[in-house]
């Protein structure tokens, strides 16, 4: 499977006419745009992030996903896109809290915030960012549904949804005539658990796009973090530890997470596989991110990664996953050695 084909369109409902349109291979991550922890301010400014975004379109990658917490990513994506002008596909969610009783005017209102954000009238993708103790997943897709009926919203998602909840919301949907676009879940070389929990095979069955985030596992699959003089983030030890979602954190028990070093953090055992990467990075002149990347496009025509950017250099490095393949062996062996430092 090429890495650089064409995707099938994505279905789209507008004042009850059907319309479509085609999501590239490959997206960008914003959460980290405007976040004072990832540098914003320090290691990137505003021109940084501009100039990161126009090389995104530049390179043919105009889907950008964001997220209602993430309230600075958001404007800073609209101004980008009012500065540069060019037409962009965006991605938010919706991020259901446990304190909001108001339900259906919850997730209105803060879809209304999040077009005032971007400066749209109009989100081409919009996802509950995880599955909500408090609120029923149908009430959520009835929400959505009267979203894009208002035409506030081209496309639904969800995100972090196992496979039986994904069938739920998609048969909710349904009853509306819509269907559903995507699920966005962790998955990469180190974190594949959608193979094994029923998520992509539910995407494979439902012609559900799989959006693939942490496809570079926080930075650990560009292999910076090789080096014993280079520490992994201190947020990479509790993001991993705890892995709140269910659907995408495996069978190991939450306190042997808690208590044990997680597997990304550990060099020597990573090693074996980082030496595969880079002896096939070597022979495509390409990076280690970027093998790891076209693996995932390789795996499944539904899966769309989403690595973050946020200088020119990362989303160049990005823009070349795309417009080469490994070979099956490869991406065999790949799969292969991944499976065995296990």
């Amino acid at each position: 499977m090429s890495a650089g084909r064409v995707r099938q369109p994505w279905r789209a409902i507008r004042n009850g006419c059907v319309s479509e349109f085609v999501i590239p291979a490959l997206g960008t991550g914003v959460a980290g745009w405007g976040d004072k922890q990832t540098g914003y301010g320090t290691s990137h400014t505003r021109e940084d992030i501009l100039q990161t975004y126009r090389l995104c379109l530049d390179s043919g990658l105009n889907f950008f996903d964001t997220a209602e917490p993430y309230e600075a990513s958001e404007r800073l994506l609209g101004e980008c896109r009012k500065v540069d002008g060019r037409p962009i596909l965006i991605a938010s969610k919706f991020a259901p809290p446990l304190t909001r009783f108001s339900r259906k005017r919850s997730l209105l209102e803060a879809l209304d915030q999040s077009l005032e954000r971007l400066s749209v009238e109009s989100i081409d993708l919009y996802q509950i960012h995880w599955p909500s103790p408090r609120l029923k997943i149908d009430e959520l897709m009835d929400a959505l549904a009267e979203a894009v009926h208002a035409g506030k919203v081209r496309a639904v998602g969800v995100s972090n949804y196992s496979a039986p909840l994904m069938r739920q919301a998609h048969a909710r949907l349904a009853r509306y005539g819509i269907p559903l676009a995507s699920n966005q879940v962790r998955y990469n070389l180190l974190h594949r658990y959608p193979e094994t929990n029923g998520v992509l095979d539910a995407c494979r069955e439902l012609h559900v796009a799989l959006i693939a985030y942490s496809p570079l596992e926080k930075g650990i699959l560009t292999g910076k973090y090789r080096g014993k003089g280079t520490p992994a983030p201190r947020q990479l030890n509790i993001f991993h530890r705890l892995d709140p979602f269910g659907d995408t954190r495996g069978s190991v028990p939450a306190l042997q997470r808690l208590l044990s070093t997680p597997r990304v953090l550990q060099r020597e055992r990573l090693e074996p596989l980082f030496v595969v990467l880079e002896e096939i990075a070597h022979a495509h002149a390409k990076t280690i991110a970027q093998v790891a990347l076209n693996w995932l496009l390789m795996k499944d025509e539904h899966i769309i990664p989403i690595p973050g950017a946020k200088n020119r250099r990362q989303a160049s490095e990005n823009a070349g996953a795309l417009g080469w393949s490994l070979t099956e062996e490869e991406h065999a062996c790949i799969s292969q050695a991944e499976v065995a430092i296990r």
